[in-house]
């Protein structure tokens, strides 16, 4: 059973969601042989003061 974790700073619309959903599953079908059902997909959006990189949060560039 495929479990993925989008985790990204900042928030994507229920539109863009949906559409990433269905590629990532439609690939884990076509390449994995992964039935569609047994995908399980969660988006974790993070406010940019949450996340840093190279030393700095994103919400101070």
């Amino acid at each position: 059973m495929p479990y993925v974790n989008i985790r990204l700073a900042g928030s994507l619309s229920r539109e863009q969601k949906s559409k990433i959903a269905a590629e990532i599953t439609d690939t884990l079908e076509r390449i994995a042989h992964k039935p569609a059902s047994y995908t399980y997909i969660t988006f974790d959006e993070l406010q940019e003061e949450n996340w840093a990189v190279a030393g700095k949060l994103l919400d101070e560039e």
